[in-house]
C-alpha cells in the first residue's frame, strides 16, 4: 500500500493550537522536533500519531462541517492509505521508519475543541494511529507512506 502525506501538524504544549508545517524532524524513540509529545525514552505510543483525510472529510460530510483537518490533532494526515490495516507493522514515512502500535482513540478533550456532540463515537474506530519513530530524518508534505 502506497499512501502520501498531505498535511503535518505540531504543537508545543498540550492546548496550544496546532501549527501546520512543511517539514518536520522525527527523533528515534522521542518524537517529532517541536511537538509537545516530545521527550527522551517516549512512550512508544506517544510518538507520532497519523490520521486519514477520508475519515476528515466522511465527518465534516455526515456533521455538516467543515472543521479543518489539522484540527483533530494529529501529527501526519495522509491519504490513499488504510491505516487501521496497518497494526503491528513497519512503514516509511519518507525515509523515516515506524512501528504502528495502537489506533488512535478520540478524547473528550478533542470533542470539547471542536465543540461536536458525537465526535468521540464516530471517531473510535477512525481517529488514526499511534507510532513508534524507529529512525532518524525529516517529514516532509508529498512523502510517501509505504507499508
Amino acid at each position: 500500500m502506497i499512501g502520501k502525506v498531505i498535511k503535518i501538524g505540531i504543537s508545543k504544549n498540550f492546548k496550544e493550537k496546532i501549527q501546520s508545517v512543511v517539514e518536520v524532524e522525527a527523533i528515534k524513540g522521542e518524537g517529532l522536533l517541536g511537538d509537545r509529545h516530545i521527550k527522551k525514552n517516549n512512550n512508544k505510543m506517544n510518538q507520532i500519531t497519523l490520521i486519514e483525510i477520508e475519515n476528515i472529510d466522511y465527518y465534516n460530510k455526515i456533521s455538516g462541517t467543515s472543521i479543518q483537518p489539522i484540527n483533530f490533532r494529529r501529527n501526519i494526515i495522509t491519504r490513499d492509505i488504510k491505516l487501521n490495516e496497518l497494526i503491528g507493522k513497519e512503514l516509511l514515512i519518507g525515509k523515516v521508519k515506524v512501528k504502528v502500535h495502537d489506533l488512535c482513540r478520540p478524547c473528550k478533550y478533542l470533542q470539547e475543541t471542536l465543540e461536536q456532540k458525537n465526535f468521540i463515537k464516530e471517531f473510535l474506530l477512525k481517529g488514526g494511529l499511534r507510532c513508534e519513530i524507529l529512525s532518524n530524518g525529516k517529514i516532509f508534505v508529498g512523502d510517501h507512506i509505504i507499508s
